[in-house]
C-alpha cells in the first residue's frame, strides 16, 4: 500500500505490545522488561521523525490522516510517556504494582492516543479514545491491594463511561445530520442553519471536556490523581491532556470549523470556568497531588482559552502552551519521586517544611519549577501564558483576558504558599537519599529548559506555527 510507512509508528507500536505481553510470559522477573519497552519508544520515535513533515496524507479511505502537526504532537506523546516511565522505575518496584501490567496498558492507551490524533474520520476516533480510556481505567486501580486506588478506578470508570456515551451519541448524530463520518465531508455538509450538527457538536465537546479535565466535567481529577499511585498520577496529568488538545484543535479545525460562531462561546465558558475553579480551588489543598489536579485544571483552562480564538495565533500558543506544561508537569513529577521519608513517599505540603537546609538542589529546582508555573518572568511558564494572552487580546476576548490575568494573580498565591514553606518553615526531618539516573535527568532538563527558554522564546512558536492542521 502507497504510504503504508506513514502508519508504520502505530504498527510497531502494536508489534511491541504483543511482543511485551509473550515476553512477560517468559520472563521471570518482568521489572528487566523496562529496558526493552524504553528501547521500543525510542524506535517509535524514530519512525514517527522520518515521516514527512512537508505533505499531508491520508491513508485507509481517508480515515487517517499523517501530517506534521500529528507527528508533533505523536512525538510529544512520546516523550512525556518516556520520562515517566524512566522517573517512575524505583516506585514501581518498590510497590507492590506488577511493573509488566503497568507497561503494556501503557503502552496501550499510547496506542490509542495516536489513532485519536490521526484520526480523520469518527469510527476511527471513537475507536481510539475508547482503547486510551480502557487503559487508563485499569491504570487508575492497578495497585489492587490500595482501597484508595480501586475507589479512583471505579469513580474515573463511571464518570467516563458516562462522557464516553455522550461523545457516540455526539458523534451518531453528527453522522446522521452529515450523512459522513469523514471529517472533511461533515465540514463541508455542516452550517450555521444546522441545527442537528451544533446538538452534535455540544455532545462532542462534553466528551472532549470531560478528557482533559475541564470544568464543570473535572470532578474525578483530584480524587483520581490523590487516589491513584503516584507513577499512574504523572501519566495521567501528563500524556492524555497532550492528546485531548490535539483533539480538540482537529475537531475546531475541521469538522465544525462551519459552527464556530456556536462553538466558540461554549470553549470561552470552560475557559473561564477551568481558570477560576482551578486557582480558587487549588488555595484549601494540602495533598500535593490534589493540588497539582486543580493546577492542571487551571493549565487547560488557559490552553482552551487559545483554542476559543479560532485563529491561527490562538491554535499555535495553546500548542505552544501544552508543551510547555508536559515539561513543566515533569519536572514537579520528578520532584515528589524524590521526597520519600524513612520508606515512604510524602504527599502532604507540610512534608516540604524546611527542606531547602537539607536539599537545596531539590529546593532550587522545585523554586524554579513552581515560579514557572506560577508564570513569573523570564521563565518558560509566563512565556506560555504570554503568547495565549497575546492570542486573545488579537481576538479582541477582553474579558477572556483579564479574568486570565486575575486567575494567575489568585493561583500565584499557592504556588509561593509552597516555595514559603520551602524556604522559611521549621525544618522538618529531611528526606531519603534517592540516587535514580532517570530522576536526575528529567529534573535536570525540565530545569535547564525552563530557565534557558527566555533565551530563544520564539523558537517553539516557530516551530508551531508551521505544523499544517487539515
Amino acid at each position: 500500500m502507497e504510504h503504508v510507512n506513514l502508519f508504520l509508528p502505530e504498527i510497531f507500536l502494536a508489534v511491541s505490545i504483543l511482543a511485551t505481553l509473550m515476553a512477560g510470559v517468559f520472563l521471570k522477573n518482568s521489572y528487566t522488561l523496562v529496558t526493552n519497552i524504553t528501547y521500543g519508544i525510542i524506535i517509535t520515535l524514530i519512525l514517527i521523525i522520518f515521516n514527512s513533515f512537508s505533505e499531508s496524507f491520508k491513508l485507509f479511505s481517508d480515515s487517517f490522516t499523517s501530517n506534521s502537526f500529528t507527528n508533533f504532537f505523536k512525538i510529544l506523546i512520546l516523550i512525556g510517556t518516556f520520562f515517566i516511565i524512566l522517573i517512575t522505575q524505583n516506585f514501581i518496584k518498590e510497590t507492590k504494582i506488577n511493573y509488566f501490567e503497568y507497561s503494556v496498558v501503557l503502552l496501550l492507551s499510547v496506542l490509542g492516543m495516536f489513532i485519536m490524533v490521526s484520526a480523520n474520520d469518527l469510527i476511527l476516533f471513537y475507536l481510539g479514545l475508547e482503547l486510551q480510556s480502557l487503559s487508563l481505567y485499569i491504570l487508575a486501580s492497578l495497585d489492587r491491594d490500595n482501597s484508595k486506588s480501586n475507589e479512583s478506578g471505579l469513580k474515573y470508570f463511571i464518570l467516563s463511561s458516562l462522557a464516553s456515551g455522550l461523545l457516540l451519541y455526539g458523534c451518531s448524530l453528527l453522522y446522521g445530520f452529515s450523512g459522513s463520518t469523514n471529517f472533511e465531508i461533515i465540514s463541508l455538509n455542516t452550517n450555521i442553519e444546522n441545527i442537528g450538527t451544533v446538538f452534535a457538536m455540544v455532545f462532542i465537546l462534553v466528551g472532549l471536556a470531560f478528557k482533559v479535565s475541564a470544568v464543570p466535567f473535572h470532578m474525578w481529577t483530584p480524587d483520581v490523581y490523590e487516589g491513584a499511585p503516584s507513577s499512574v498520577t504523572s501519566f495521567f496529568a501528563v500524556v492524555p491532556k497532550i492528546a485531548g488538545i490535539a483533539v480538540f484543535i482537529r475537531f475546531m479545525q475541521i469538522p465544525f470549523n462551519q459552527i464556530a460562531d456556536h462553538w466558540q462561546p461554549i470553549l470561552i465558558f470552560l475557559s473561564l470556568a477551568s481558570m477560576i475553579l482551578g486557582a480558587v480551588a487549588a488555595i484549601g489543598q494540602s495533598n500535593i497531588k490534589r493540588l497539582i489536579a486543580y493546577s492542571s485544571i487551571g493549565h487547560i483552562g488557559f490552553t482552551l482559552a487559545g483554542i476559543s480564538t479560532n485563529t491561527t495565533t490562538g491554535y499555535s500558543s495553546s500548542i505552544v502552551y501544552i508543551s510547555i506544561y508536559v515539561v513543566m508537569s515533569l519536572g514537579i513529577f520528578s520532584c515528589i519521586f524524590l521526597m520519600k521519608r524513612d520508606g515512604k513517599y510524602c504527599e502532604n505540603l507540610n512534608d516540604l517544611s524546611g527542606i531547602s537546609k537539607s536539599h537545596p538542589i531539590l529546593s532550587f529546582s522545585l523554586l524554579i519549577i513552581l515560579f514557572s508555573l506560577a508564570g513569573i518572568p523570564p521563565l518558560a511558564g509566563f512565556f506560555a501564558k504570554f503568547y495565549i494572552f497575546m492570542a486573545v487580546i488579537e481576538s479582541k476576548m477582553y474579558m477572556l483576558a483579564i479574568i486570565g490575568l486575575l486567575s494567575t494573580i489568585i493561583s500565584a498565591f499557592y504556588y509561593l504558599r509552597i516555595i514559603k514553606i520551602i524556604y522559611f518553615d521549621d525544618a522538618s526531618k529531611s528526606f531519603d537519599q534517592i540516587k535514580n539516573l532517570g530522576i536526575s535527568i528529567t529534573l535536570f532538563l525540565s530545569s535547564i529548559i525552563l530557565i534557558t527558554f527566555f533565551i530563544y522564546p520564539s523558537f517553539l512558536n516557530t516551530i508551531v506555527e508551521k505544523l499544517i492542521i487539515n
